[in-house]
């Protein structure tokens, strides 16, 4: 019986996924698979990794907009298959590029002594200063707020109307 119990567990325990409340914060996580916590802004809510087979699925409190080099569009879930210095087959995450979004596909860390870090957007590889992505950004629900640092081109001392933009 004994045996019958350790062949199950054996045959489960790798496919049970570690959420954010086993690991602590997706940002330490990223950082002990050699990327940079910042790739993922502060306001995910929650995370899950499935360590058999990587995919690693992030929701965010809702889609928002970061500020790093450029802008970054976070949908509400961003999803990867994450090992050690990479995240492949992303989803969720698109970078701004000469006024066009494209998507990234994929984020890497070749070599850390570099301080480089590689975005795969489809049509080019991006490399940037990992020291852009130390710290998680703030996130915000407007583009225009994220890139003019808190107001938006509309002000309401601007706008006569009282409605609002949410």
């Amino acid at each position: 019986m004994g045996l019958l119990i350790l062949v199950i567990l054996t045959a489960i325990l790798p496919t049970i996924p570690f959420s954010s409340s086993s690991f602590g914060s997706i940002h330490d996580l990223l950082r002990s698979h050699g990327l940079p916590g910042g790739i993922l802004p502060k306001s995910v809510d929650s995370f899950v990794l499935d360590h058999a087979t990587g995919l690693l699925e992030a929701t965010l409190v809702s889609p928002c907009y970061a500020k790093y080099d450029g802008m970054a569009y976070f949908d509400r879930v961003v999803r990867g298959n994450l090992s050690y210095g990479e995240l492949r087959g992303v989803v969720g995450l698109a970078q701004e590029e000469l006024f066009l979004w494209l998507p990234v596909k994929e984020i890497r860390v070749s070599d850390p002594a570099s301080g480089v870090i590689l975005f795969d957007i489809g049509l080019a590889h991006k490399q940037l200063s990992m020291s852009l992505f130390e710290e998680p950004p703030d996130c915000r629900p407007e583009a225009s707020l994220a890139l003019w640092g808190g107001e938006g081109l509309l002000s309401s001392s601007s706008s006569s109307s009282s409605s609002s933009w949410g």
